[in-house]
């Protein structure tokens, strides 16, 4: 009775190291760990439609996680949508002429930023803003568009 005893304990302890194990291995792949939001610094880029861009999607440069999206919202003055960025500690010269794009990646649609330097010897800093940016691109948009020409084109 006492080797059954010790047994259970074993496996029960087994489990819960597994379940803390699992628990830290989902934080991270979620990028939610603490320290994830306190390193790097932030810059912001305004663009007339963000799309479906969420905080958390990827700052991307030449395919390279580069950072996170911190926070999409609307400035109710020009009423554009501002993104805050978190740029990855380590990346410190990104050129002031970068050039902020929306993309999607994927079947599933998810939106992410995509940085293309410039050519400037100055560097953003926590706090500037990227000037330079295009909007994502709205499928609904692009087929209404095309099934207009379409329809101007039968009429003629």
């Amino acid at each position: 009775m006492a080797k059954q005893h010790t047994i259970e304990v074993w496996v029960g302890a087994f489990m819960a190291v597994g379940f803390i194990a699992l628990f830290f291995l989902a934080m991270q792949v979620s990028n939610l760990s603490a320290n994830a939001a306190a390193d790097g610094y932030r810059v912001s880029a305004r663009f007339t439609n963000a799309g479906s861009l969420k905080a958390r999607a990827p700052v991307n440069m030449a395919g390279v996680r580069v950072g996170r999206v911190e926070e999409v919202r609307l400035d109710k003055n020009t009423y554009e949508a501002v993104v805050i960025m978190r740029i990855d500690k380590g990346v410190d010269s990104i050129p002031t002429d970068t050039f902020a794009n929306i993309f999607t990646a994927g079947l599933l649609g998810e939106q992410y930023v995509g940085l293309q330097p410039g050519g400037s010897q100055d560097y953003l800093r926590d706090g500037d803003e990227i000037t330079q940016t295009q909007s994502a691109l709205i499928l609904e948009q692009l087929i209404g568009q095309f099934l207009f020409k379409k329809a101007e084109e039968g009429g003629k």
